[in-house]
């Protein structure tokens, strides 16, 4: 049995790492060494392919990732050290047969997805976030922090962007709710979307973002670049970057929405909110930037709210009430979203924030699941947003 990490080596001995070595030339060295190893050994062609893209993927891609990554049916990679690979399929967990031969491996795998986007990741700076090209999301952390090795998660998207008409088709949402959304996203409201960890939030926000009028000027602003939105000739990206080693060059959320007001948006989009940023969120919202969106962790939509309090006393000291009044004025709905048992993701409510009263921010619920998406309250949605003024 012909070892693919002594082929590995061989192959290392023969480049010429003073220059750069393109791709074709690479795969004739490959091809080279496995024909001599053909002459030494029996080895069947398909062995010979799987042998050649396995050495092709550990010099130019992902090492022995880049079958998980490229295997549509898995939604999450979780490389818990060299031993245990963990995969996301069909909403099932199950351990991957796939290993990694060195710990020195792993750990270029993970130099080269943060080079890639220019993130530094080392002992000094321990954990990262990242994302590939095909836009999946990457979380890596090293040793010491990680005691079993050099842990990397990877959360894949769709490479088409999931639709509305989508969501409807697998009930994460009927199609009432969807078309009152679509009311809301066209009136401007300012949209606030909820739920756990992978309850479906930056899915369902570039669904939303469907409803955007094609003519307007949008900012997306995200730790890493996940938004898919694809119908805005006008669409403007920006992605925070982490500090050098010398602590320098830093671009923070805070800083790239103080940056978007200048740019003349119609509506800006953070990808979610987890710090101090939330007040600079808030008073964006408060000050003429109708129709702009973000997400944030939280078990339910009183939470997020509590959440979003707790955020802006991060960055300042503001009296309780005065938050609470910038929250009511700022945010128009909190859908929140969840994962079910059977692993399916869906809108489980959608609130309305009536204003700040008696001290206390007052929600109202306008569509919640309970089996399907049920209407709670018979009011007339049309007259209401023309009576806004939007």
């Amino acid at each position: 049995m012909i070892e693919v990490e002594a082929l590995y080596h061989r192959v290392l001995e023969q480049l010429d790492l003073s220059q750069e070595v393109g791709d074709e030339e690479l795969m004739s060295l490959i091809t080279q060494i496995l024909k001599e190893q053909e002459l030494e050994h029996h080895i069947t062609l398909k062995e010979k392919i799987r042998m050649g893209r396995e050495l092709f993927n550990a010099f130019r891609k992902l090492n022995i990732l880049q079958e998980l990554v490229e295997d549509s049916d898995i939604t999450e990679i979780m490389i818990n050290g060299t031993e245990n690979i963990f995969i996301e399929k069909n909403g099932k967990i199950s351990l991957s047969d796939k290993r990694f031969l060195s710990k020195s491996r792993l750990e270029d795998v993970a130099q080269q997805i943060v080079s890639e986007t220019n993130r530094m990741v080392n002992e000094a700076t321990p954990i990262a976030d990242a994302r590939l090209r095909d836009g999946s999301r990457v979380n890596i952390v090293l040793p010491p922090i990680a005691l079993n090795g050099p842990i990397i998660t990877i959360r894949k998207f769709p490479k088409e962007p999931i639709t509305m008409k989508k969501l409807i088709q697998m009930e994460s949402i009927n199609a009432e709710a969807a078309d009152f959304l679509k009311q809301l996203v066209q009136a401007k409201y300012n949209i606030f979307l909820s739920g756990g960890t992978g309850s479906g939030k930056t899915t369902f926000l570039n669904a939303l973002a469907e409803y955007i009028p094609e003519e307007e000027r949008i900012i997306t602003i995200e730790d890493n670049a996940e938004l898919q939105i694809q119908n805005i000739p006008n669409l403007v990206r920006l992605e925070t970057r982490s500090a050098s080693i010398e602590g320098q060059g830093e671009v923070t959320i805070r800083k790239l929405i103080w940056s978007a007001l200048r740019m003349r948006p119609s509506r800006i989009i953070v990808g979610e909110v987890r710090g101090v940023e939330a007040l600079d969120m808030l008073q964006a919202m408060n000050t003429g930037h109708s129709g702009s969106m973000s997400t944030g962790h939280a078990n339910n939509s009183e939470d997020m709210l509590s959440r979003l309090e707790t955020m802006v006393l991060m960055g300042m000291e503001i009296p309780l009430p005065a938050i609470r009044r910038q929250i009511a004025s700022a945010i128009n709905i909190i859908v929140h979203l969840g994962r079910m048992k059977d692993k399916s993701r869906k809108v489980l409510e959608i609130k309305e924030v009536l204003g700040y009263e008696d001290g206390e921010i007052k929600l109202q619920s306008l569509f919640k699941f309970e089996g399907e998406l049920i209407k709670q309250n018979e009011m007339v949605y049309t007259e209401k947003l023309l009576a806004t003024g939007y």
